[in-house]
């Protein structure tokens, strides 16, 4: 049993070998007896486990104590090799250790040696290395001399092949050499061999113009045969009766060599604007504006083609000619869309054809439309920095630009991406002064049209389906001046001009504005005048148009222009809430002016209705003062017929709404209709009905005189013009009632205003829900209660 229990203990020990399940549940077993009684009890209880009440199982007793003799002998032998193994292990491990701190100290005790061996070596070395390094230094030079001489005898021998292919007329051989030489001169950009750059590119550009210069003149001779420069409209076919082929090949030719040629053109034209210097073959641009896209050159066999254009075009539109007129911009600009028209079949068949074939992905006649722009583009640089001071020329230099740049993209299908003549417009002196002349002009043509004798009429006015607004004249011709505005600078390509031509029109809108208000002023004194209504018209009429306009995508794209840009100018100093609704598109710039022009419309409409319905009431003070005690029942009456009293306000409010109807446009009709009616239902109610006692045969003609006569007046304007007149119309009802039901409806009432009834509790109905089946929305229990005070007869009276 103690050989169990150490057995139990070496297992708990960790890297033990790990023993059978059943070993290690007996010494298990075997260790909590002995914990809890000691080895005798452990045994006994063993034994009754093992072996139990069973007498039989006595014959296992030998196999039991075998196994246990060996477990016991393996778990003896296993704490042996473990107690045995790990010393042997410690001091192998400090041996180790030991020897390795002596390796690592004889390990360093070497460095220092070879150390101290080394420094003493390098400086007796020294010496030799000042020497060598003297030596290394003079190959260098000897070396960097060499290649100098090497890349000078190189490029002596390109310039001696170049030579020997002119003479003997190898001209693709030339070519290839002077690519050479271009590329030997990239080769050569990050050197600081300046002698020798600009020895190899005087060299390159020699050979190169010469060998242009004969390459041009043949394509010149060619471009000749083929009736280049085509400067009217062609009048037969381009291609030649006579040695047709033979020019095809030598124009094909020709072209094809031209462009191997490029590489050396662009760096010589590099050089040649580096230094200041022109370039005879590339037309001159001026330098008062910037492109807005760095464009390639121009290819070389375009340059060419260009020569005679460009001079023909200084010829007439420089210097004294009669056809430099600064008056006349037209005349250049016509000129140059007419050779791009008659140019572009020639370009298309023949010259592209070529440059596909070679490879080249550019367009003849795009790069063709490029280089009449620069000749284009220098003319109109300097017309326009000489015309600052003359307003009618400038004003009119932009129109012809601005058409120009419209047919060039439209009808020459210009890319959108390459400049034309809009950005010249951009320079700030020039920008400026156009909005100087604008400004000017439009209030000079404000003055002319409000002055003019129709100003106030409608030129639309005989045709009615393009009358619905009723603009008059000056108003309309107004809007068309901001219309023309808005289409000569929406083409600019820059949001910055834009707005600031969109500030201009704002400020033209409200001097107009103000213009209207003065003259309306003047013409308050008779607000039923047609003057004053078609002041309301052109107010009415520009606060439309300018809500249309904040609605398109043009100006909505000016407004998120403006707010990302915060321009002030157009912003204003509007808060954070105002600008967020701008960015978010709620809101438009046009708003603080369509407020205006409201307010404005409202007091103009305040100010009509107003009057009309002064002149109503002065009609009206009969009718309000009329006998409606005495009038007899409607039962003594064959029919009803208006109130003679009624006359007058009736043929007055017919008159005024036909007239307002005629004078005014619809969306203002139907806001002075509804205004009117409004006004009137209140008149009617105040002055006559609450203003007068009824009898049966009074309140009969009062409802016969509002439904029968007064209603259908404004009936040709809406489906049910009652609607309008609630307080009447419902008063009509309570006076019209018959007597028990009045009787009834006063009780209830009475009773509801003392608060002597519950009326949560009742059967009968609530004030209110009786009203409602008499029809009666509008008037107040109180109200109803005073109308049935007005009625002068009651049953048993």
């Amino acid at each position: 049993m103690a050989a169990v229990c150490a057995a139990e203990q070496t297992a708990n020990k960790p890297n033990d070998s790990v023993s059978s399940p059943a070993s290690t549940s007996r010494r298990g077993s075997g260790s909590c007896a002995a914990e809890s009684g000691g080895a005798e009890d452990f045994a006994l209880g063993f034994l009754q486990r093992e072996v139990g009440s069973d007498l039989k199982s006595l014959k296992n007793v030998s196999n039991l104590l075998q196994t246990l003799t060996e477990e016991n002998k393996l778990l003896e032998k296993q704490v042996l090799t473990v107690s045995s193994a790990v010393p042997p292990k410690v001091s192998a491990a400090l041996a180790a250790a030991e020897e390795a701190r002596c390796s690592l100290d004889d390990l360093q005790q070497r460095e220092r040696l070879i150390s101290n061996m080394l420094h003493q070596h390098l400086q007796g070395a020294q010496p030799w290395m000042d020497n060598l390094s003297q030596v290394l230094n003079q190959v260098d030079t000897i070396e960097r001399h060499m290649k100098y001489l090497r890349c000078l005898q190189h490029i002596e021998e390109l310039s001696a092949a170049v030579q020997q292919c002119l003479m003997t007329s190898s001209v693709w051989e030339a070519i290839r050499a002077v690519d050479s030489m271009a590329a030997l001169d990239a080769g050569l950009s990050q050197s600081g061999c300046t002698h020798l750059q600009d020895f190899l590119r005087e060299t390159l550009h020699f050979w190169h113009k010469i060998l242009k210069d004969r390459l041009t003149s043949d394509f010149e001779k060619v471009l000749t045969q083929l009736h280049w420069p085509i400067i009217s409209p062609p009048t037969q076919s381009l291609t030649p009766t006579a040695n047709g082929q033979e020019i095809s090949s030598q124009l094909e030719l020709l072209v094809t060599q031209l462009l191997a040629l490029q590489t050396s053109d662009d760096i010589i034209s590099q050089m040649a604007l580096a230094s200041g210097r022109g370039v005879a073959s590339a037309p001159p641009v001026s330098s008062t504006f910037t492109p807005p896209s760095q464009a390639p050159p121009l290819c070389l066999p375009i340059q060419i083609m260009l020569l005679p254009l460009g001079r023909r075009f200084r010829y007439h539109f420089y210097g004294n000619r009669q056809t430099n007129s600064p008056s006349k911009p037209e005349w250049y600009l016509t000129q140059v869309l007419m050779w791009m028209g008659n140019s572009s079949t020639f370009m298309d068949e023949k010259i592209q054809p070529i440059l596909d074939r070679a490879g080249a992905t550019i367009s003849a006649r795009v790069e063709l439309w490029r280089g009449l722009l620069s000749l284009v583009q220098e003319k109109v640089a300097s017309d326009a920095s000489r015309l600052l001071y003359d307003d009618v020329l400038l004003s009119h230099l932009v129109e012809e630009v601005l058409q120009f740049e419209k047919e060039l993209r439209s009808n020459q299908s210009y890319p959108a991406g390459l400049p034309g003549l809009l950005h010249l417009l951009l320079d700030d002196a020039v920008l400026q002064k156009w909005l100087t002349v604008e400004r000017k002009m439009a209030v000079e043509k404000m003055d002319a049209m409000l002055s003019a004798e129709g100003a106030w009429s409608s030129q639309y006015k005989d045709i009615s389906d393009m009358d619905e607004l009723k603009a008059p004249d000056c108003a309309e011709t107004f809007m068309t001046l901001l219309q023309v505005i808005t289409e000569r600078y929406r083409a600019l390509p820059c949001h910055a001009a834009q707005l600031k031509f969109l500030g201009l029109q704002r400020e033209l809108v409200d001097d107009f504005r103000i213009r209207l208000t003065q003259v309306m002023k003047e013409e308050s004194r008779c607000p039923l005048g047609a003057r004053y209504c078609a002041i309301l018209n052109a107010v009415n009429y520009i606060s439309t148009i300018l809500g249309d306009w904040g609605d398109n995508v043009f100006f909505l794209q000016l407004q998120q222009a403006a707010v990302s840009l915060g321009d002030e100018a157009v912003l204003g100093d509007l808060g954070q809430m105002e600008l967020g609704r701008l960015a978010s598109l709620e809101g438009s710039l046009f708003e603080g002016l369509l407020a205006l022009l409201d307010r404005l419309k409202g007091d103009m409409m305040g100010r009509l209705l107003e009057w009309t319905m002064r002149e109503i009431t002065e009609k009206a003070k009969p009718y309000s003062h009329d006998r409606w005690l005495s009038l007899p029942s409607p039962h003594d009456q064959s029919t009803m017929s208006l109130s003679s009293s009624a006359c007058p306000m009736m043929l007055c409010v017919r008159d005024r709404l036909l007239n307002l109807h005629q004078v005014l446009s619809l969306t203002l009709f139907q806001l002075a209709w509804q205004g009117l009616a409004d006004r009137l239902d209140n008149f009617l109610y105040q002055d006559v009905i609450l203003s007068n006692h009824f009898s049966d045969g009074g309140a009969a003609q009062l409802q016969f005189d509002m439904t029968r006569n007064l209603f259908p007046l404004f009936g040709h304007y809406c489906k049910r013009p009652e609607n309008f007149f609630k307080h009447v119309k419902e008063a009509c009802i309570i006076l019209c009632l018959k007597g028990g039901s009045a009787i009834l409806l006063r009780n209830l009432l009475k009773e509801s205003e003392e608060g002597t009834k519950d009326w949560a509790g009742a059967e009968d109905p609530s004030p209110e829900s009786a009203l409602n089946e008499f029809g009666v929305y509008c008037l107040a229990p109180c109200d109803v209660l005073i109308l049935l005070n007005l009625r002068a007869s009651w049953p048993g009276q």
